[in-house]
């Protein structure tokens, strides 16, 4: 299921969510010209769990923030770009600006300190922005669930648009995140999915939503 948008309004302008899908293309063309002929200029910024846990000093502990701007690809940043669009906003609606900016930059600690957790001798690189927004998807479930989603469901040949309830969008994706990073413990150290980032993410998001948010949550049926 890809979604393409949702149908709960904001009523103001999310310029820290527009400021931050900037930044992250801004870096990706940076990685594109810059890093295609030198890769360790990527894995400088990149987070090595092996490298946070192995007391290396402080860079390491600071690549958590600079890892979560930076992408492997287009699809990876293709993808990310696309739900933080979508479910940004409204998150950033309901906390305000400055909230939302710390609450999107904790939620994106947390999630790489589960994965270091669960792979802390790991010394593959982790990029993406995947654990922030996975807290961002987290905190809309509890703010918005009655919202409903504009999805793209793939039937082989066939696309079909549909409109789901946020719940079962949301709820299906930790699902997946899940099973996979169950399947993924005491596996072999390779390159991949983070899965367990977008755990910690999403639980981080669902948890502290309430706490971060201080605006009155709309009804479904109040949203126009």
């Amino acid at each position: 299921m890809i979604p393409l948008r949702d149908e709960m309004p904001t009523h103001r302008t999310p310029f820290v969510t527009y400021a931050l899908i900037a930044l992250n293309v801004l870096v990706f063309i940076f990685q594109y010209l810059f890093s295609a002929g030198d890769p360790e200029l990527v894995y400088s910024f990149a987070m090595v769990p092996a490298l946070v846990t192995g007391n290396y000093g402080l860079w390491p502990y600071l690549t958590i923030f600079t890892s979560m701007f930076m992408h492997g690809g287009l699809t990876h940043i293709g993808g990310n770009m696309l739900y933080l669009w979508i479910f940004g906003d409204n998150v950033e609606d309901a906390m305000g600006s400055g909230k939302y900016l710390f609450f999107y930059l904790l939620g994106g600690v947390i999630a790489s300190l589960t994965h270091i957790l669960t792979s802390p001798n790991s010394q593959v690189p982790t990029v993406g922005a995947s654990g922030a927004i996975a807290a961002v998807l987290g905190a809309y479930l509890v703010l918005y669930p009655q919202s409903r989603v504009v999805t793209l469901i793939p039937l082989g040949f066939f696309m079909r648009v549909t409109l789901l309830p946020a719940v079962l969008v949301l709820g299906l994706w930790f699902v997946l995140q899940f099973f996979q990073g169950v399947l993924s413990l005491g596996g072999p150290d390779v390159g991949g999915v983070a899965f367990w980032a977008h755990i910690g993410g999403f639980a981080a998001g669902f948890l502290l939503a309430k706490l971060f948010a201080t605006r009155r949550q709309p009804q479904y049926w109040e949203r126009w």
